[in-house]
């Protein structure tokens, strides 16, 4: 019997076992100044490493810069912006920035520190181990000692025996389907994101509201004669000062609400949002980078074979002769070497299509933490205004169901 051949190729990996890999806290330590520049710090705690180190911008750059020549042909996320342009930015604004640049790079080391292969890499290892004074030299010389996945992997030579052969076939469907679920889940996010800022703008509407209320009820001013000596607005007034401690509970309640929208359900989708366009990205890579250069070699080639051709027709120097038979027989070895990385290319990317479909479940903790953000908000808002109701009788003298509409 012929043994059963290694399945290389499929991923045997479900979501829960990729979130459990690690889970990586990202958070802002205090500005510093440094001897010309301030500069923000991060402090990075990996839960698998059980290890708290400390990072700048510039280490998470060369981090993504030698993560991305390992591992040119997987889904590497991309860093965001390290600034943003000078004099338009207010310090509001700025803050804002510093604080999304903090989750971007928080989703960025979460997606690396679980990939199936970057996980169990020095490169990562050293990233959120070394406490070291120049973590940027250390990932360097890391790379240096390791060169490209390409080179250290067992079966890149052989990834061709592997694929399957409808394997461009398979690759145009699904990049087609992702590019179709990638613009839905934007589309998602968006709304999300709305919803979020809906809350938060109401938890600012509510706090004026009862601070209003609070303006009402702490005029003393004393009624004009021409009011009717059966007004209540005295007593009515002074109600309406109490009610504003209602209103600011409200409003805390509407920006915790917020807060759970943006932590729970706007990050969620983002960090599938960001491996879904490093994916589109290393489609890219793959059309741009070794299949466009394997073509080039190619034609390349095809001339100096041109010039062969020629040469044995015609009179030449030894030398000369010589020299383009060594040239051909050097591009005849990159040609080889490049169709080598393309299959590599076409191996990876299979792989990397997968997942994206392992991590498609995260849909279902999407709406968890979306229905169970609103749940929780209604039914916290919803005691507050249930405590308020009964309330309203003093600003009636009574029962204010029994009051005729408006």
């Amino acid at each position: 019997m012929q043994p059963a051949q290694e399945d290389v190729l499929t991923m045997s990996q479900t979501l829960d076992k990729l979130l459990g890999r690690d889970t990586v806290q990202l958070e802002l330590i205090p500005e510093k100044k440094g001897l010309f520049l301030k500069h923000v710090e991060y402090q990075v705690t990996s839960q698998r490493f059980k290890i708290s180190v400390y990072r700048r911008y510039s280490d998470f750059d060369v981090f993504h810069e030698v993560l991305l020549q390992r591992f040119a042909y997987r889904v590497v996320p991309a860093l965001p912006p390290k600034r943003m342009l000078k004099g338009v930015l207010t310090s509001v604004s700025e803050r804002e920035f510093i604080e999304c640049r903090r989750r971007a790079l928080g989703r960025f080391i979460n997606l690396v520190a679980r990939h199936p292969f970057f996980s169990v890499d020095e490169l990562v290892k050293t990233f959120l181990t070394f406490s070291g004074s120049d973590v940027q030299s250390k990932l360097r010389d890391a790379y240096k000692k390791t060169g490209d996945e390409f080179m250290t992997n067992r079966i890149a030579t052989l990834a061709k025996e592997y694929l399957p052969a409808d394997i461009q076939a398979q690759f145009s469907t699904s990049r087609e389907l992702i590019r179709n679920i990638h613009n839905s889940f934007q589309k998602l996010r968006d709304r999300a994101e709305k919803m979020a800022e809906r809350s938060k703008e109401n938890a600012t509407d509510l706090l004026m509201f009862g601070r209003e209320l609070s303006t009402l009820g702490s005029d003393g001013s004393s009624l004009p004669s021409l009011a009717s000596s059966r007004s209540t607005w005295g007593t009515l007034r002074q109600s309406l000062k109490s009610l504003s401690v209602e209103f600011a509970v409200l409003s805390d309640k509407a920006a915790q609400q917020g807060r759970r929208e943006e932590d729970d359900v706007v990050e969620k989708l983002n960090i599938f949002l960001d491996l879904l366009q490093s994916y589109r990205d290393l489609c890219e890579r793959h059309e741009k980078g070794v299949l466009h250069e394997h073509q080039r070699a190619l034609h390349k080639y095809g001339m100096m074979k041109r010039q062969m051709m020629s040469a044995s027709v015609q009179p030449k120097e030894q030398a000369s002769v010589e020299q383009l038979e060594s040239r051909i027989v050097q591009q005849e070895n990159a040609i080889q070497t490049m169709e080598l990385r393309n299959y590599f290319s076409l191996f990876c990317l299979h792989q990397e299509t997968q997942l994206i479909f392992i991590y498609l479940p995260i849909t279902s903790h999407i709406l968890g933490a979306f229905v169970n953000s609103q749940v929780q908000g209604h039914r916290e808002m919803g005691a507050v205004w249930n405590e308020l109701q009964p309330k309203l009788g003093c600003l009636f003298g009574g029962n204010n169901e029994s009051k005729p509409p408006i």
